[in-house]
């Protein structure tokens, strides 16, 4: 196969996928790992992918992008980033803690992980996550008030002025972008300003981000990226991106594929 043409297959898995490993070129194009990375750079140059340690992900999205608005968590995929971030962010939360967990896919995948042998508290802004949180006897759990989107998920100035009158220990936070300049943002006001107002009332505030929404930015600053204590990512997030979120004294947990 001629390296264009190797180009142009690779460029179709990044374009399926999201993203494509250097290990995975040299398996399926039976080249090196300087070629695989040769190829990838080139990729990079035609902006059709950013470069990380392990591989190449897609460009950052548009900023207005936004997810499908009704989405059926319990049939969705669970990708092995989101899983492996979903589990380290359930690890930390202790007895008696009170803690706000996010909505969104990684809040409905933490669900699995929960711990379900110590007592603490859970304050949620999902109702298909609250409905399966009835199971657990371990935690007492509060679900925001306010008007319900299409999602399930409730973020109005009804839900804002529910949790401006809550303290929590912890914080799990979600976004559609993180950048060191511009901090999380997301795609709607009534979302940014919910979500400003848990993290204002939070001692400990971890960042749940898949290392793809890294380096971008969306329509509605939430926060600058020094308000977080802890940014917890997954394995391919590109080297310079963690450090220069580490030299804010941010701390930055990247999670490890399984059996790695």
């Amino acid at each position: 196969m001629f390296m264009e043409e190797r180009l142009n297959e690779i460029e179709k898995i990044i374009k399926e996928k999201g993203k494509i490993s250097t290990a995975y070129i040299q398996q399926e194009f039976g080249v090196s790992f300087e070629t695989a990375r040769r190829d990838l750079r080139i990729l990079e140059e035609r902006g059709v992918c950013i470069r990380t340690h392990g591989g190449g992900i897609m460009p950052t999205k548009q900023v207005g992008f936004r997810p499908p608005a009704d989405r059926d968590f319990a049939s969705m995929p669970v990708y092995e980033n989101y899983r492996e971030i979903a589990k380290r962010a359930a690890a930390l939360i202790e007895k008696n803690d009170t803690v706000y967990m996010a909505g969104g896919s990684l809040g409905y995948i933490m669900l699995t992980y929960l711990p379900k042998d110590i007592h603490y508290t859970l304050v949620v802004n999902c109702v298909d996550i609250a409905k399966e949180l009835r199971a657990f006897e371990n935690a007492d759990v509060y679900l925001v008030g306010g008007k319900m989107r299409q999602s399930g998920s409730v973020v109005d100035s009804m839900a804002r002025d529910f949790v401006s009158r809550l303290h929590f220990d912890k914080c799990f936070m979600t976004g559609a972008g993180f950048t060191t300049e511009f901090g999380l943002s997301n795609g709607t006001d009534e979302t940014a300003s919910f979500q400003r107002t848990v993290i204002g009332n939070s001692r400990k505030k971890y960042l749940l981000i898949p290392s793809s929404k890294i380096g971008a930015d969306a329509f509605v600053r939430v926060c600058g990226a020094e308000e977080f204590d802890a940014v917890i990512t997954d394995w391919d997030c590109a080297e310079e991106a963690a450090t220069a979120i580490a030299e804010r004294g941010i701390e930055v947990n990247i999670v490890e594929k399984c059996g790695e």
